[in-house]
């Protein structure tokens, strides 16, 4: 955090930072705006076409608020205020506070708005997030009034929450004694962040991302654990939390985004009568400052906590990361993502292909990739399930990958596939599991909290234009490879081993440390020690009065809902479905089956099945030739396999695989050839590919199991109750790691392997025979070239349903559950 008192005297002084930051040194007529609220005064407007949205910028008068408005033709108006939050140690006062924000604020007195609102409200989403260097409380709702009742709770909690001490102890962290009913029993510490930051840091992925970030960034935020440090979180005081609350948690530090069909001055209103106008500007300027850069590499060698380790088994993690330029410039932004996309991205790119080659390691680390949401950006590659003593020829593989490209470059078709990567990503109107619009307030998010430029994040097009002409230079991405990794000092390899006793160690400080603050304690303190659990437990008994808080009634829920309609089917397709919808030039297509009946050891099979699918050769290309012709014609092409129960008889199952893609619309027939092909051409004789494919599902499951334990147990409780809920647990529970677990194990064999293929085959060959469903989504001007398309390649080749007996829900009952 820099305090603004000598450089920033004044907050006038501030505000033209943070003009200046928005692209423009002084605000525009108002005129060439929208209206806007009084309070408010508008800098910047921007049509963009790619994405048929209007965008807005404007800035609070008094407190230099800042407000994106992203204008939209959309019913779901979405709503987030972020705080650049900038923790300087570990912890977790960001993180903490985010909890406590959430139990009561001044017009809201309830223990747990957000909870208690889920029941009143019509919300699409809720949620709130706490970052490295910010934390946002986002929403999205259909219903008017429902985004009223929200934004009130919302700002109220932001702005003006109580931060009771109790809330601090209960969300934080506190003392109590083990057992509470002998005062000489010894102390333990208790706090919901505290057990969820034990239970983070747990997972081998999570430390082993801490400890790079760590040594990447030696001096700014990034280099603490935002999230809290379990050592560290009971060092955090209350006076801290609210001292960091009134700086960090105020106007003249925060970001508004809106986007839906509700104007920014309706908006602009409700912030400033429920919240802004009780602020004026703060002197202090919370930023992130550039990293201290480091002359030459650093090597280093550190432990996390694991089971008993097995001599035969290989747990180390390596890493590989480097510190790049800063987020918040477009077009280092959107290199990074191309050198990232030519190296890691599938496993037609070289970096990625090595990773999942080499005998070194069991599988490419998940922190391969690019980290863009820093202000200075990263790039990590590495392995799991190695040793420690193969560091050296790791980071040798690894350069010398590097090197290779940086002598021969990458080729046209590479580099081609890679921009449309790009282009496909900026024109696809979805959310990843986020309301649309607040996905875009996402992507923009970085740069509005490290003062970039959102808008230009939002409209790429300029940008990818200038990107594609300087890829025409041959020596583009060899200068990029030189540039930022094969030249760049600033590069840390980390190797992480498992310890058999770190994880006592551990707990033996924390026992230790515990005692010390025991022995040292009163009779009087212990008093209030149990006085805190006592009033903490009749709190959590106390019912809130839950009219306290606004609702929706039934009076305010549409009569009907607006649902997308199927056009008519197209002929000579067979049963097919397509829906008129504007996706911004891109055009989905699914082909669904219903699965035939299988014998047990197939139904355990199937995650491998579906990931195999679409993950090897087909026809005359290797795998690697066949993610480059998915990279170049498609966003993706996707198999899996569904499961229902029927609503009235929960013993009945039906089950269909489901074969999915997307393209760019002028790709749509190259698409439907692409997916054609996989369907009746996919090769099951890469047998080393199917080798791999199972070991890197192995080390994504065990990835898992830490965030995933509540998942995993309630599938093995739930599992003897329907087929539906045991085969959940057999294939995605405990027992399905188990499985996966086996049969990496046994694939070291290569009759083993052999005979798994062949399962693999069978299965397909079963599949093949099932009649077909096809679902399409695109523009309505597309629908004739999509028929004409889709006919040769899938029209004929339908096999007649009545030849289709479909027996997999008795097949899926006679599976016994499994209790690990």
């Amino acid at each position: 955090m820099d305090d603004a008192g000598a450089a920033n005297s004044t907050a006038k002084k501030d505000l033209r930072i943070m003009t200046a930051c928005l692209g423009d040194k002084t605000p525009v007529a108002a005129s060439a705006h929208p209206e806007c609220h009084p309070a408010f005064e508008p800098l910047r407007h921007r049509h963009i076409a790619s994405l048929n949205v209007d965008t807005e910028v404007f800035r609070h008068r008094a407190t230099g608020a800042v407000h994106y408005h992203i204008r939209a033709d959309s019913t779901e108006n979405v709503f987030l205020v972020a705080l650049r939050t900038v923790p300087m140690d570990s912890s977790g006062v960001a993180h903490v506070l985010e909890h406590t924000v959430l139990c009561g604020s001044e017009r809201f007195p309830v223990r747990d708005p957000f909870f208690m609102m889920l029941r009143r409200s019509l919300n699409t989403f809720m949620n709130a997030f706490t970052a490295s260097d910010w934390t946002a409380y986002p929403f999205a709702t259909k219903n008017r009034k429902d985004f009223d009742n929200l934004l009130q709770v919302y700002l109220d909690a932001v702005f003006f929450a109580r931060l009771d001490p109790l809330d601090f102890a209960q969300e934080g962290h506190r003392l109590e004694l083990a057992d509470p009913t002998d005062p000489a029993s010894p102390l333990v510490f208790k706090g919901v962040v505290y057990n969820e930051m034990k239970g983070a840091m747990s997972s081998p992925v999570s430390t082993l991302w801490q400890q790079v970030s760590e040594q990447l960034y030696p001096t700014t935020t990034y280099h603490y654990n935002s999230g809290g440090d379990p050592a560290q979180i009971p060092d955090l005081s209350y006076e801290q939390l609210t001292a960091f609350y009134r700086t960090h948690y105020h106007p003249s530090n925060a970001v508004f985004m809106t986007y839906g069909d509700m104007s920014a001055t309706a908006h602009q209103t409700r912030f400033e009568e429920l919240a802004l106008s009780r602020f004026e500007a703060l002197d202090t300027r919370i930023t992130v400052g550039d990293e201290q850069r480091y002359t030459a590499p650093r090597h280093v060698l550190t432990e996390y906590a694991a089971d008993e380790p097995d001599d035969d088994e290989a747990k180390t993690h390596l890493a590989l990361a480097w510190l790049l330029g800063r987020s918040t410039d477009l077009d280092t932004l959107l290199q990074a993502h191309l050198l990232s996309s030519v190296l890691l991205d599938s496993s037609a790119a070289p970096l990625r292909y090595a990773l999942e080659s080499t005998t070194l390691g069991r599988a490419p680390s998940p922190l391969c990739g690019l980290e863009d949401a820093n202000r200075e950006m990263s790039f990590v590659c590495g392995l799991e399930g190695s040793r420690p003593e193969h560091a050296e020829a790791f980071e040798a593989l690894v350069l010398g990958v590097l090197r290779d490209v940086a002598e021969h470059g990458i080729e046209a078709e590479r580099l081609e596939a890679a921009l449309h990567q790009l282009e496909l990503q900026q024109r696809e109107v979805e959310g990843d599991g986020y309301p649309y619009g607040l996905h875009l307030m996402m992507n923009a998010l970085p740069a509005a909290i490290h003062g970039g430029d959102p808008l230009a994040l939002l409209n790429l097009d300029p940008a990818l234009e200038k990107l594609r002409e300087d890829c025409r230079d041959p020596n583009f991405i060899r200068d990029l490879v030189h540039r930022w990794l094969l030249d760049n000092p600033h590069r840390v390899a980390v190797t992480m081993q498992p310890d058999a006793t770190l994880a006592a160690r551990q707990a033996q400080a924390e026992a230790s440390r515990l005692a010390v603050r025991r022995q040292a304690m009163s009779d009087a303190e212990i008093l209030r020690v149990k006085s805190q659990a006592t009033a903490l437990a009749e709190r959590q008994q106390q019912k809130d009065d839950a009219e306290l808080l606004p609702k929706v009634d039934l009076l305010d829920v549409p009569r009907s809902e607006d649902l997308p309609r199927a056009e008519a089917p197209l002929p000579a397709l067979g049963p097919t479905t397509f829906f008129c919808q504007p996706t911004n030039g891109l055009v989905y297509q699914q082909l669904v089956m219903p699965l035939p009946s299988l014998d047990a050891e197939s139904v355990a099979l199937l995650p491998l099945y579906t990931e195999c699918l679409t993950e090897l050769g087909v026809g005359t290309h290797d795998y690697r030739e066949t993610q480059a012709w998915q990279e170049a014609v498609s966003g993706g092409v996707h198999a899996y396999a569904s499961f229902r129960g029927n609503v009235k008889d929960e013993q009945q199952l039906s089950a269909h695989l489901v074969l999915s893609g997307k393209a760019l619309a002028r790709n749509h027939a190259r698409l439907i050839e692409l997916m054609h092909t996989t369907l009746h051409e996919v090769r099951f004789d890469e047998h080393t590919r199917i080798r791999e494919l199972v070991a890197e599902a192995r080390a994504r499951r065990e990835e898992r199991i830490t965030d995933s334990g509540h998942t995993l147990a309630l599938r093995a409780a739930s599992s003897g109750m329907s087929p539906e809920a045991a085969l959940a647990h057999r294939l995605h529970g405990l027992a399905g790691i188990e499985y996966i677990r086996g049969l990496d194990d046994r694939l070291g064999d290569r009759a083993q392997l052999q005979v798994v293929a062949d399962q693999l085959l069978r299965i397909h060959q079963r599949v093949l025979t099932a009649p077909r469903q096809h679902l399409i989504i695109g523009d309505a001007a597309r629908r004739p070239e999509l028929r004409t398309a889709m006919a040769p390649l899938f029209g004929a080749t339908l096999p007649p349903s009545a030849r289709w007996p479909i027996a997999l829900p008795g097949i899926i009952q006679r599976i016994q559950p499994s209790v690990v």
